[in-house]
């Protein structure tokens, strides 16, 4: 039996608001030097909110307060209808006390105990007595992959190893709310895919309420049901995943949007696509045929031709071009609705120099040829949020 089940999260309610009892609901302002943080966030039992937002905008101001590292001016914090935090009433529950799972870029294991024993220290501290702690421990280690590892200190464990125990530490102490401060950011290109794989299947397997802070937008398109953007210490966007990058209202969500991105569901060759087609990628991890999915490639992995092109690109569509804009050293070509191609294609971008532009001799209304080979293209998994 799945031992995560025990403790199951119920999915966040089919409509209506969010009652006081239900989720995290938090209004904060607080002071940190001439920076000022005047935000409000809600999040619904078992679902993923991803906070994104430039350096300075406040993230890591925000969970720390949450979870009770910093003491603002003015705040009140409610999880699950406990207050953890009202400044007007004189409430602060330490901690240790919040029921909240801290997990941050570093693993911050403590090195004179093995990954075991990292993993007892949260049920211990809650009174668990040893042997159930070991055994919540050795039952979440499995969850993540590294049961074998239990004997072993941080100083044995790969960087990425590191950060599943970690994970693993997080979740022992059944949080009402897990707290993930750029959980990947630390880890290199070959281990971040696989630990980003771990957390989403643990997190959808257990409804876990989690608050996701990131610069990476591909982290909010894998794990976040909703994203909140930051910016100068204030909300400036909010709303579900795919509509904010779709149709991003501020710069920071316009630029964190420029990836090419394309939806579906997953397919032995790559995404098949609403219309019936396929995009030809790589699945950057484990995922199921039919699962929903996206496609994401760079616009510079684009080419651009006058004629449909031969040769090895799996990718190739007609688009008409929408429109020209400049990007520093390169120009950005913007695909629009195209009689001859997939209603998909709309909104696509490619990068191409100047020289390029000159060479093709393109302008808006032009029908052109976008190619990308099916090794630039990445298929990742996209999670929906429970019911």
């Amino acid at each position: 039996m799945n031992p995560l089940r025990r403790w199951r999260r119920p999915g966040a309610p089919s409509g209506g608001a969010l009652r006081p009892e239900e989720g995290l609901h938090a209004r904060v302002t607080t002071h940190r030097g001439d920076f000022v943080l005047d935000v409000a966030v809600d999040v619904a039992p078992g679902e993923v909110v991803a906070v994104l937002g430039p350096n300075g905008s406040g993230k890591s101001t925000l969970l720390g307060t949450l979870a009770g590292l910093h003491a603002p001016e003015d705040a009140r914090v409610t999880l699950g209808g406990r207050t953890l935090t009202d400044t007007a009433a004189g409430i602060a529950v330490p901690a240790h006390r919040r029921r909240i799972g801290l997990l941050s870029q570093q693993a911050l294991l403590f090195p004179h105990l093995c990954a075991r024993d990292n993993v007892a220290f949260g049920p211990r501290c809650a009174g668990r007595g040893r042997r159930t702690a070991a055994a919540i421990a050795q039952d979440r280690l499995a969850e993540v992959g590294v049961a074998e590892l239990a004997d072993r200190r941080p100083a044995a464990l790969s960087g990425g190893q590191a950060q599943r125990v970690a994970i693993a530490r997080a979740l022992a102490v059944e949080p009402d709310l897990l707290l993930l401060d750029e959980p990947f950011g630390a880890l290199d290109v070959d281990a971040a895919p696989a630990v980003r794989s771990v957390l989403r299947r643990v997190v959808r397997d257990t409804g876990q309420t989690t608050l996701l802070v990131t610069h990476d937008v591909l982290d909010a398109v894998v794990l976040a049901d909703r994203l909140v953007v930051l910016a100068d210490g204030a909300v400036v966007e909010q709303g579900p995943t795919a509509e904010v990058l779709a149709r991003p209202r501020s710069a920071f969500a316009a630029r964190i949007a420029g990836l090419d991105l394309v939806p579906g569901a997953a397919a032995p060759e790559g995404l098949a696509t609403p219309d019936g087609g396929t995009v030809h990628g790589v699945a950057s991890e484990d995922v199921a045929p039919g699962e929903p999915a996206v496609a994401v490639f760079a616009p510079s992995a684009v080419a651009v031709h006058r004629e449909r092109p031969g040769g090895s690109p799996r990718n190739v569509l007609p688009v008409r071009l929408a429109g020209l804009e400049p990007r520093g050293e390169v120009v950005r070509l913007r695909a629009g609705p195209s009689p001859g191609g997939p209603p998909w294609a709309e909104g696509l971008a490619a990068d191409v120099t100047p020289a390029a532009v000159a060479e093709l001799g393109v302008g808006p209304g032009d029908d052109l040829w976008f190619a990308v080979k099916a090794t630039e293209v990445s298929v990742h998994p996209v999670r929906r949020r429970r019911t």
